[in-house]
């Protein structure tokens, strides 16, 4: 199972609607800026990730601190209070100086505010790193992040064509144009962010996206 399959079945039940209580909005939008955030925060792991020694501590931070993490069991805890699982921390770690371009491009592409561009981000966090560790373990000894996250990258532009855009994206010098690309390709590699949740990365979560716009 990959990483979104498994944070779709995370974000089941009343989950989404816990996250748009949390942001403040209805489950549409806060299924817009979730499916704006994860291939994001996938994108920023996958970008750490590309070199050996980037794979090797994203490996050792895995095991020692999200191998066995109770948000898979119980994502509302991340909704209710995601620093207790140094959701900071791991923002940080993922994107450097760029975390507050990043915030904007959320922002931007589902129509919310800064403040709650950050909650989604502080949200999934957690999650993704620990859906990243079980899907690494589901692989056996030898898989690496590097390998997961790679195969995960190539599962998310299959189903929705240009989205890979986003890693590249993280490599820019001017912030500006950071949140103005992730606005620009949420919106327009899919026909739109309607059919991005309708299509590829609906599907991906289960369905779960695209059921409430």
């Amino acid at each position: 199972m990959g990483i979104l399959d498994t944070i779709g079945q995370q974000l089941g039940g009343d989950t989404l609607k816990q996250i748009s209580q949390k942001l403040g909005t209805d489950e549409g939008t806060a299924a817009k800026a979730v499916s704006v955030a994860l291939p994001l925060l996938i994108a920023g792991l996958s970008r750490n990730a590309s070199t050996p020694d980037g794979s090797a501590a994203l490996d050792q931070a895995l095991t020692s601190d999200h191998s066995d993490s109770a948000v898979l069991n119980a994502p509302q805890q991340a909704v209710a209070d995601p620093n207790a699982f140094n959701a900071g921390g791991i923002l940080s770690h993922i994107f450097g100086q760029h975390q507050a371009p990043i915030q904007q491009g959320v922002a931007k592409a589902s129509g919310i505010d800064l403040q709650s561009a950050s909650k989604v981000l502080m949200i999934l966090a957690p999650i993704v790193m620990a859906s990243l560790a079980r899907a690494r373990n589901a692989q056996g000894a030898n898989a690496s992040a590097g390998q997961v996250l790679q195969q995960e990258q190539q599962h998310i532009e299959r189903q929705v064509p240009g989205i890979g855009g986003l890693a590249s994206i993280l490599d820019r010098n001017h912030d500006g144009s950071i949140a103005d690309d992730i606005a620009n390709i949420a919106g327009g590699q899919a026909g739109g962010l309607g059919g991005m949740l309708e299509g590829g990365l609906g599907k991906v979560l289960g369905g779960l996206l695209g059921d409430r716009r």
